[in-house]
């Protein structure tokens, strides 16, 4: 007898085929790759600026911009961790924990960039160079912007994929299903209506000044709010009842049937607003006249 004939892969049978990538599977992989790519540019310029390379002004050589510029490249690297993680099966098995938290704080941080980036990124380059900053300093501002917005966009994909497959109860299914004995759900219902109102009010409060408001500003302070300050306010009000919106839908069960929308919301809303805490759009107490105007976007 020819055994050859019997074993896979010979002449006298067709090879085995691989089993297909699932859509899921590859979703999670190219929005991690993509996560990688896009965070390389911003990585490699953080690491020059913290050791003093290719500064667009002699005062980002200070040990304060320093120590801003090295933290933010350490969360760079969290986020090419994490963005591995999505894609391999050794990323299934981490803690729950180790790869929520660092996606919550990033997806806070950035997805808002998403939005605001195509108006702020240009009117900083703008100011920078009226205010005399280096040529160099567009081009690598531009390459921040494009990493920040790639990963603004990759990892919330990354972790809905990642999340999907380990955890389907997660983003899935309605809003309303059976309650269990001892449930705590009007607990749950009332520490909610806390928060969001919190959350509204804080929501409100943000549009009103964005829309030109000044109940509450200091007067000696309104003449700084600019183009800037408008725009991080009104991110910050949207977002903040986007979240009170999500949470209490979560909760109450009421105004949404399925679960993922509102699960997005009260996410990238509590990530936004613990990461950038609402302080973080109101002026400053003295105009800033130097190279450095747009601070705000270069901390990033």
């Amino acid at each position: 007898m020819n055994t050859d004939a019997m074993r896979p892969g010979s002449c006298g049978e067709a090879p085995a085929e691989e089993p297909a990538m699932s859509p899921l599977l590859r979703v999670r992989r190219i929005s991690g790759y993509g996560v990688v790519v896009a965070v390389t540019p911003y990585l490699l310029i953080k690491i020059f600026w913290t050791f003093g390379l290719f500064l667009p002004h002699e005062r980002m050589g200070e040990n304060s911009w320093r120590a801003i510029n090295a933290a933010t490249a350490l969360l760079a690297a969290v986020a090419v961790l994490s963005a591995m993680a999505f894609g391999r099966p050794w990323g299934e098995r981490l803690p729950a924990w180790l790869v929520a938290l660092p996606v919550w704080v990033g997806t806070g941080l950035l997805v808002p960039v998403v939005f605001l980036a195509p108006v702020l990124g240009p009117a900083a380059m703008a100011r920078d160079e009226q205010a005399g900053a280096g040529d160099l300093w567009a081009y690598e501002q531009m390459l921040v912007m494009v990493s920040l917005v790639g990963i603004g966009i990759g990892l919330p994909l990354g972790l809905a994929g990642y999340a999907k497959a380990r955890w389907p109860e997660a983003l899935g299914g309605p809003t309303d299903y059976a309650e269990r004995p001892g449930s705590t759900r009007q607990l749950q219902i009332s520490l909610a209506g806390l928060v969001a109102a919190g959350s509204i009010l804080l929501g409100v409060t943000k549009l009103y000044w964005a829309t030109g408001g000044t109940l509450g500003i200091d007067p000696a302070l309104r003449d700084e709010r600019d183009m800037w300050w408008h725009l991080l306010s009104f991110s910050t009000g949207a977002w903040a009842l986007a979240g009170a919106w999500g949470l209490l839908v979560l909760t109450t069960r009421r105004g949404s049937r399925r679960f993922l929308l509102p699960m997005a919301a009260a996410w990238i809303s509590s990530g936004t607003l613990f990461s950038k805490p609402p302080t973080t759009a109101c002026p400053p107490r003295a105009p800033t006249r130097s190279p450095l105007l747009s601070t705000r976007w270069r901390r990033y």
